[in-house]
């Protein structure tokens, strides 16, 4: 795992633990630039295969080639200038009148920037280290990421998320039905995507799940949509789309907030570091393992609370309550079980982002879509869908144009490229702002003066 020093990197190594058997797994390794944060991980993962028995071997690697080489999936969750530089780019977003969002807006534009190079990069030495390995891009924005990825190198990629995953849970759940009974007709892309039809058992469902303002209010961890809107449009929106449906609304809770879901979760992994080390240090990994589940629960609790309605990662009675390792979706669940389907174990239908292959009437063949796909033993096949309803063709079309323009400009070191990138983001779409926003993005410096992020500037 790339970026194994991250706070989700000890729920990947729960989920391939526990499905070692099946994925014939026996070691895994971790890298990280920041080796404090990666001792902290390494420990941390050993508690929790400690904790819930197995046999999965962990260690910390030196080199990003140590990581990589014979290994049969790298999994790739990396973020160029860390979480400080998350909350400044989201800080600078709402200082020039935009929601600050990690994959969305002025924030997602200089996430791409930063990180477009580094993940060919990495994904080159893939290519030449473990030719047959598949790499799982957890990297946001995973959908940009793994085209520029699928464009500029050799590697086997996968782009995954869980936001499908988790609002078909959702729909079931608001069903009363077991997940696995209910068929979702998904269309999109990663951050972009929506569900269009709804069955159950084969019956068509989706004028019952539209007639109900419960059952829509239940599809959401916060009040994001409309449910007019939502009806009218005859789609059920993943959350990201409120950063692109109820911009004012986001901006105004940001501002009233006074910061940024980024500012949030890094005052949280903070907290969390100190809390690990501390009991780590001590040699109790049990209590460790106790306060990284609290994390979690506290961390998935708030989601989108911030943007939505003002609240905060620290309101009372805001954490999830349960086992965050046991949930049936989430961060670890997509990554698992799109390797158990890749290694035949567990032959899947799943939504991943892959290339359209003709799948998307209305894309390019070689465009990355998020698409459910027949994921078996080293194949990922996207199943044919309807084309794009004419409600968001047109945003559609407009962030795959966005994509290209922002990956094109990175690879060429194009300041005027990354602006025109800006300009055809439709959550941005003006040409004055983009000079200043791109300066003060790619200008953050940590405490030590040393630059955060870097990107076009020639």
């Amino acid at each position: 795992m790339v970026g194994g020093g991250g706070v989700r990197s000890p729920l990947v190594v729960f989920g391939v633990n526990d499905a070692a058997e099946a994925l014939g797994a026996s070691e895994m390794v971790l890298y990280d630039p920041d080796p404090a944060r990666l001792a902290i991980m390494v420990d941390l993962g050993r508690a929790i295969v400690s904790r819930f028995g197995g046999g999965l071997r962990l260690r910390g690697a030196a080199s990003l080639e140590d990581c990589i080489e014979g290994a049969d999936f790298v999994l790739n969750s990396i973020r160029i200038g860390g979480i400080a530089g998350r909350a400044a780019d989201e800080r600078t977003a709402i200082e020039h009148g935009y929601p600050g969002q990690e994959t969305t807006g002025p924030a997602g534009v200089a996430m791409a920037l930063r990180t477009v190079p580094v993940a060919i990069e990495q994904a080159r030495l893939v290519e030449r280290l473990s030719p047959e390995a598949w790499l799982v891009n957890f990297t946001n924005p995973a959908g940009l990421v793994t085209q520029a990825v699928s464009d500029h190198s050799k590697a086997r990629i996968a782009g995954i998320c869980d936001t499908p995953t988790e609002l078909f849970h959702n729909i079931a759940r608001a069903l009363g039905e077991p997940a696995h009974e209910v068929e979702c007709d998904y269309v999109g892309l990663n951050h972009l995507g929506w569900v269009r039809g709804v069955r159950v058992r084969g019956e068509d469902v989706f004028d019952r799940l539209l007639a109900s303002e419960e059952r829509l209010r239940q599809l959401y961890l916060a009040p994001l949509f409309d449910v007019d809107m939502i009806r009218t449009l005859r789609l059920i929106p993943t959350e990201y789309l409120f950063f692109y449906y109820e911009r004012r609304r986001a901006l105004f809770n940001q501002r009233k907030q006074g910061g940024s879901r980024g500012a949030e979760i890094q005052r949280l992994n903070d907290e969390l570091l100190a809390t690990l080390r501390s009991r780590l240090d001590a040699g109790d990994g049990d209590s460790a393992v106790d306060a990284y589940a609290a994390y979690l629960n506290q961390r998935s609790g708030s989601y989108m609370k911030l943007e939505a309605e003002g609240g905060s990662a620290f309101d009372q009675g805001v954490s999830l309550q349960g086992d965050p390792f046991r949930v049936a979706t989430g961060y670890h669940r997509i990554a698992i079980d799109v390797m158990s389907a890749l290694t035949g174990a567990k032959p899947a239908r799943i939504v991943v982002n892959t290339r359209n292959g003709g799948a998307l009437p209305d894309l390019p063949d070689d465009d990355i879509v998020e698409i459910a796909s027949d994921v078996s033993r080293d194949a990922i096949v996207p199943r044919p869908i309807a084309p794009l309803p004419d409600a968001v063709s047109g945003l559609v079309r407009s962030v795959k144009a966005y994509e290209r323009a922002a990956i094109a400009s990175v690879l060429d070191g194009d300041r005027l490229g990354a602006r025109k990138a800006m300009l055809i983001h439709p959550a941005i779409g003006q040409w004055t702002p983009t000079g200043d926003l791109l300066d003060a993005m790619l200008g953050h410096v940590n405490e030590d003066g040393e630059c955060l992020c870097s990107g076009p500037v020639a």
